[in-house]
């Protein structure tokens, strides 16, 4: 599959995807977002993808959407008059799919849904749907020089990409209205100190740093991997441990029997394992539970 606005690459079952529109600071395009969608689907699919890693060609990761187009710079429809029904019961009809839909939501869902590992490695500015998509990766890295901001009240618009429910989560409800209200240009410092990032790193040692976590993460079970990913974002949503514990169950019972059998044993026998099983093919019967 060929892309415009975007790289895919995988080495040693490590998917880049790069955003590369470097001379406009790869700013968002509806173009980006189906691009970014069907890269995600794609890697979801392929087990060859066992970790992904997103980052920025050029200095900048995403300067946010590009203001520059005509009419609707979001790509959305002015002649609908939707409505929450029309989004409760219609999301995906044509009309509301194309002129009403958030295109940033769309691809943080299809982030979401992503049975792998993300990795987001923020090697500069990151402002807009270039700092909310990512809030749906699992872990990010910043530049020192990184700077990252939720400017949307200060252009008359909402936070978007699903942000409301993923940034409250990850920095707490007080910081997050904080930064959503003031519109700041965050340091990488602060990123830190509020626990939105892992770690900051010299520009030039990033990727190397989010690639050695990713080969860390690689060596296991990529059916693990794949249900713990979605069982921490689902259980620690839902009202009540019981809920949890449900799928905590069905996930011991059936990777005991698969690719817990030779975790036990590479253990037991001082040897690294060697994971077989397949997200295309291995999943359990119970999967998705939702």
């Amino acid at each position: 599959m060929s892309f415009n606005s975007i790289l895919y690459s995988i080495t040693d079952n490590i998917l880049t995807i790069t955003l590369n529109r470097p001379e406009q600071m790869n700013a968002f395009t509806v173009e980006m977002a189906h691009e970014l969608i069907r890269a995600f689907e794609q890697a979801d699919a392929d087990d060859e993808v066992r970790v992904i890693v997103v980052t920025g060609a050029g200095k900048a990761f995403c300067a946010g959407m590009d203001l520059s187009g005509d009419r609707n710079v979001f790509g959305l429809d002015e002649s609908l008059s939707p409505t929450l029904h029309d989004m409760q019961e219609r999301l995906d009809a044509p009309e509301i799919e194309a002129g009403v839909r958030d295109t940033g939501g769309q691809l943080t869902l299809a982030i979401y849904a992503c049975r792998k590992p993300v990795i987001a490695a923020i090697n500069g500015a990151a402002v807009g749907i270039g700092a909310t998509m990512t809030c749906a990766m699992d872990i990010r890295l910043a530049a020192d020089k990184a700077r990252v901001g939720f400017v949307f009240n200060k252009i008359g618009i909402t936070p978007e990409a699903c942000s409301s429910w993923f940034l409250p989560r990850i920095v707490g409800m007080g910081t997050a209205l904080e930064w959503v209200y003031t519109g700041e240009i965050l340091p990488s410092e602060i990123l830190l100190a509020k626990g939105f990032v892992r770690s900051v790193e010299p520009v030039e040692q990033l990727l190397e740093t989010a690639y050695n976590l990713a080969r860390t993460i690689s060596c296991h079970s990529p059916v693990a991997l794949a249900l713990s990913r979605q069982m921490l974002y689902r259980n620690a949503a839902s009202e009540h441990p019981l809920e949890a514990h449900r799928v905590d169950s069905l996930a011991i019972f059936y990777t005991s029997q698969t690719s817990g059998k030779e975790g036990v044993n590479a253990f037991l026998e001082k040897r690294p394992p060697v994971f077989t099983d397949k997200v295309s093919t291995d999943m359990p019967p119970f999967y998705p539970w939702w």
